[in-house]
């Protein structure tokens, strides 16, 4: 499960995905279900960062309400889950991030940490995106695709995001690619040694606290 993230670097993530950036967006330290976030997805051809909120409402949802719990979606049921088989065929995005957030441990203490990129570049997780109609207007959400945890992530969960390399991001966000057993073939657990973690301090557990802090290492060395 995903449900914590940092994304902070726009111009950066700018450059490095080859994204149109329409929007002035200053990212957070502490992105959490319901906030908006910027996703990259193809508009009129080319590559586009876009802000949605997290938390994927599907067009057919009677109201919002659905969105909290579909922040996440199984990569061995995104092609056939109600919520999410007509995204991953025609609205499929990358979520930028610097990395994101997992908790250890058991009821009543865990200890979270920050995973990132070892090479220290942002990550592209696997995503989709939707459109629904509020009496309020359009609102435009996502939800980030997990799938089994790779050897380092195990020791933390058994489950992690898809975190895409570069050379897949052209192929996830192909408008001509509907085949479901070629887009489950892009949704693998990341190569053991692409990420390194190390614990940082509880005050990331609360989504109102937001800065650089939230990712300082506390206590300890990076892991991996």
């Amino acid at each position: 499960m995903c449900a914590r993230f940092v994304f902070t670097n726009e111009q950066a993530a700018f450059l490095g995905f080859n994204a149109e950036m329409l929007w002035d967006f200053a990212g957070s330290f502490n992105v959490a279900p319901t906030d908006y976030s910027l996703i990259v997805r193809m508009a009129e051809g080319k590559r586009r960062m876009w802000p949605m909120r997290w938390g994927l409402i599907p067009s057919w949802a009677k109201d919002e309400g659905i969105g909290i719990k579909c922040i996440n979606a199984r990569s061995e049921t995104v092609t056939e889950k109600p919520s999410f088989r007509a995204a991953v065929k025609y609205r499929r995005c990358l979520v930028p991030a610097d990395g994101f957030f997992e908790w250890q441990g058991v009821k009543g203490y865990k200890q979270p940490y920050f995973i990132h990129r070892a090479d220290g570049m942002a990550m592209a997780m696997a995503g989709l995106w939707e459109e629904w109609e509020s009496p309020a207007g359009t609102v435009e959400t996502f939800t980030i695709i997990t799938t089994d945890a790779n050897r380092e992530m195990s020791d933390l969960h058994d489950r992690m995001p898809v975190i895409l390399e570069h050379s897949d991001w052209e192929r996830w966000l192909d408008p001509g690619l509907t085949d479901g057993e070629a887009l489950r073939g892009l949704l693998v657990p990341a190569l053991d040694g692409t990420l390194v973690m190390h614990p940082v301090g509880k005050a990331v557990g609360n989504p109102r606290n937001e800065g650089r802090e939230l990712i300082e290492p506390v206590g300890g060395s990076t892991l991996f």
